[in-house]
């Protein structure tokens, strides 16, 4: 994983064609990059990020920051009683609670921690030379 600006590109090698292909995965918009070194790499996923920051800016729309932060997150009746009452007896909103477990749930697998940024719209795809 890389990182730059809050956006966190994903990286591949293509063997045969000896090229490293990169995308960015935390936007719904397309974002993408490659390069033959690592270095290359690395330059090209942040012209990719800056020049889509600027294709946003131009457009006078704000980028994709993904995640607002909200989820709907549809559960069985009876978990939800449940989890209010866990929450009520720590003492804690459901909201808070929530994030609680979802927090401790993370932290205990090996997903990988993403910066916290958020936004919306626009598009824009940029390959690297």
């Amino acid at each position: 994983m890389m990182e730059y600006k809050g956006y966190m590109g994903r990286v591949t090698f293509d063997d045969v064609a000896g090229i490293f292909h990169g995308d960015v995965i935390n936007t719904r918009d397309v974002i993408t990059f490659q390069g033959e070194s690592v270095a290359e790499l690395k330059t090209a996923f942040h012209e990719s990020v800056d020049d889509y920051l600027a294709f946003c800016a131009k457009r006078g729309e704000p980028p994709d920051k993904p995640f607002s932060g909200q989820f709907v997150a549809r559960i069985p009746p009876d978990l939800h009683r449940k989890a209010n009452l866990a929450a009520s007896l720590s003492g804690k909103s459901l909201n808070a609670w929530v994030c609680e477990q979802l927090e401790s749930a993370v932290a205990s697998s090996e997903v990988p921690r993403l910066p916290a940024r958020q936004s919306r719209k626009a598009r824009a795809v940029r390959k690297s030379r």
